[in-house]
């Protein structure tokens, strides 16, 4: 197998120079290089990382721990991560906490003993003992999706626990505005009784989706009913079962707002199975779009949440922790897409649809057949025109056959940082 010294006979330089150009330590010539890169290519040279990483204390590689891996959304999100971490020269493990706090813990302490260089974790719904390991150990760690108030879950003592919380900075999609977005958007479709079938109870996703329905309930004057309130647990299986017992109420819900997309599978399944039609004897909106979300009959309605762009940005975050480790902690909210199709109760958006023509004339949607009146039936493309005019920015790409809308919220300029 040759070696670096090899490399460098090959080529003339020296094993200094050949080491430069594999770490970036320091500038080379562009001939030099050039001639080092070839030679690696006719040798085949491969380096040496494990020796790499006695010299810098660096193995350039990753942990990602992520439940739900074939969630469509976390799939998203990790081949975000993956191509940020490989375009900076950093490999990936990955592991499955499978949402439980004990289990989480064994996964991560598994990772951090292959010496990766840092941590990107979606954290469980009681992550305290996980919280404790990185801090005890000194782990660099970004957050992604699901918030942690390290403030609050600071072990005495800690790193960083005297100033404020332990130094983890944050990712995630904003939760609680969009949710209240579904529900105005329900509301203006005339829906007085609008259930929210939220996730798993600990995670911050749930306490903002939560917090955002009731805000969504009270802006839009309706009556409070915690009884429209039901857990699904974030599973397919809890949601079939809290939407089988909102159905049973003796004044059930007219309008659905599933709060994650293996929600959205349950609650159709047991809209389904009782023989109820959405929207025709019920409406549903979903936060998480997911890609065959426009091949359902009728087509979800749907918040959609850049997975690929937290991915990415939970890399970058760890990559400036690992350059600058004493650096303040920084929680980036990025914004969400409103994708309007059919599931909620309006006409297919399109040119050609009466609620495009009523919006271009500045009239509001005509009332459907059921009675409710109609909210601004802008399509998809004039909204996110709009947008993008107002922001200078433009709109996520979509998957196909759906218009993406921005929110015009001042909460969801792109990056938003705390």
């Amino acid at each position: 197998m040759p070696t670096m010294a090899d490399v460098a006979r090959s080529a003339g330089v020296s094993v200094a120079t050949v080491s430069h150009v594999l770490n970036g330590t320091r500038p080379v010539l562009p001939h030099t290089r050039q001639s080092v890169l070839d030679a690696i290519e006719r040798l085949g040279y491969t380096p040496n990382n494990l020796a790499r990483s006695l010299v810098t204390s660096r193995t350039r590689s990753i942990g990602l721990a992520v439940s739900a891996i074939r969630n469509p959304y976390f799939t998203e999100i990790l081949q975000g991560v993956e191509a940020a971490a490989l375009d900076a020269g950093h490999g990936l493990l990955i592991a499955d906490p499978h949402d439980d706090p004990a289990h989480e813990r064994t996964v991560v302490q598994l990772l951090h003993e292959r010496r990766v260089d840092g941590m990107i974790v979606a954290p469980s719904a009681d992550p305290r003992e996980l919280i404790a390991y990185l801090a005890r150990h000194d782990v660099p760690t970004v957050f992604l999706d699901r918030l942690v108030d390290t403030a609050a879950a600071s072990p005495e003592g800690a790193p960083g626990s005297g100033d404020g919380g332990l130094r983890f900075d944050q990712v995630c999609a904003e939760s609680a505005e969009p949710t209240a977005r579904l529900v105005a958007h329900l509301a203006g479709r005339g829906h007085r009784r609008i259930a929210l079938i939220a996730g798993l109870p600990g995670l911050s996703t749930t306490r903002e989706r939560i917090a955002g329905y009731r805000e969504g309930i009270a802006a839009a004057g309706l009556p409070h009913d915690e009884r429209l309130l039901a857990h699904g647990d974030s599973e397919s299986a809890g949601a079939e079962r809290a939407t089988a017992a909102l159905l049973s109420l003796a004044a059930p819900p007219t309008a659905l707002v599933t709060a994650n997309n293996a929600m959205t599978l349950g609650a159709l399944r047991a809209l389904r199975d009782r023989g109820l039609s959405v929207p025709d004897d019920i409406a549903l909106c979903c936060f998480d779009d997911f890609p065959w979300a426009d091949l359902f009959s009728p087509r979800l309605t749907a918040i959609a949440q850049p997975g690929r762009e937290i991915g990415t940005q939970a890399v970058r975050l760890l990559l400036d922790r690992l350059a600058a480790p004493d650096r303040p902690a920084r929680t980036v909210r990025l914004p969400c897409a409103f994708v309007h199709r059919t599931s909620c109760g309006c006409p297919e958006p399109g040119p050609a649809a009466p609620a495009d023509r009523s919006a271009e004339s500045g009239e509001s949607g005509e009332s459907g057949e059921d009675g409710r009146s109609g909210e601004d039936g802008r399509s998809g493309e004039s909204e996110r025109s709009a947008e993008s005019e107002r922001t200078g920015e433009s709109a996520r790409p979509a998957h196909a056959g759906r218009s993406t809308q921005y929110p015009q919220s001042a909460q969801f300029e792109r990056g938003t940082v705390s």
